[in-house]
């Protein structure tokens, strides 16, 4: 079934936000405030409630966000947009932010293809993708625990090649019904050890 006309209702709107110059008290430099740029999941939930629990206002961060908070790869798209944050942006500082109750943990990459049948994918596309090399299972599968999908991202972003040294590398997980974070990986720990002598 499809919804109602989201894109009319949506047009209407921002005519009336334009004309009323609405926009004025969301002009923010493009460049984050607090030096900050975020990983996180695109859960709803987030959407307000993570800024609101990390203390932060619109343009202190930038805001990476993907179906759980992942960087699975380090020549990704998502370390690419970490990268230019850095570099480009003048972003210092990563944090990988998860959240219990995340749609990916124990995501199943069978289910996910039953949908994808349902909505009209042909059986012969799933079956041409899953011949061709590409794992498709392997790409569509969440994970078992988020406190060690955060560790895991943090270790991409923190080992990798083009990450400048200074940069410290965050690992949290926040309750989405309260905001109450858990600190994985303290970045700052993280890198007095690396820099000391035994390190």
């Amino acid at each position: 079934m499809i919804s109602e006309n989201n894109l009319e209702m949506i047009l209407a709107y921002n005519e009336e936000f334009v004309t009323e110059r609405t926009f004025e008290q969301y002009q923010y430099s493009r460049y984050p405030a607090k030096r900050m740029v975020i990983v996180t999941c695109m859960d709803a939930r987030l959407s307000e409630m993570l800024p609101k629990a990390m203390n932060l206002q619109g343009g202190d961060a930038k805001i990476i966000k993907n179906a759980g908070g992942i960087v699975t790869q380090p020549f990704g798209n998502i370390m690419r947009s970490i990268l230019v944050a850095l570099y480009e942006l003048g972003a210092d500082e990563v944090f990988v932010i998860g959240h219990h109750e995340c749609g990916m943990t124990g995501l199943d990459p069978e289910l996910v293809m039953s949908h994808m049948r349902d909505r009209g994918i042909s059986e012969n596309t799933l079956t041409t993708l899953l011949n061709s090399g590409m794992d498709l299972k392997r790409w569509l599968t969440g994970f078992d625990s988020v406190w060690d999908s955060v560790a895991n991202s943090v270790r991409i972003v923190r080992n990798h090649p083009l990450k400048p040294a200074n940069v410290r590398v965050h690992g949290l997980i926040i309750d989405p019904q309260t905001g109450k974070l858990d600190v994985v990986v303290d970045g700052y720990e993280q890198q007095e050890v690396s820099e000391s002598p035994a390190g």
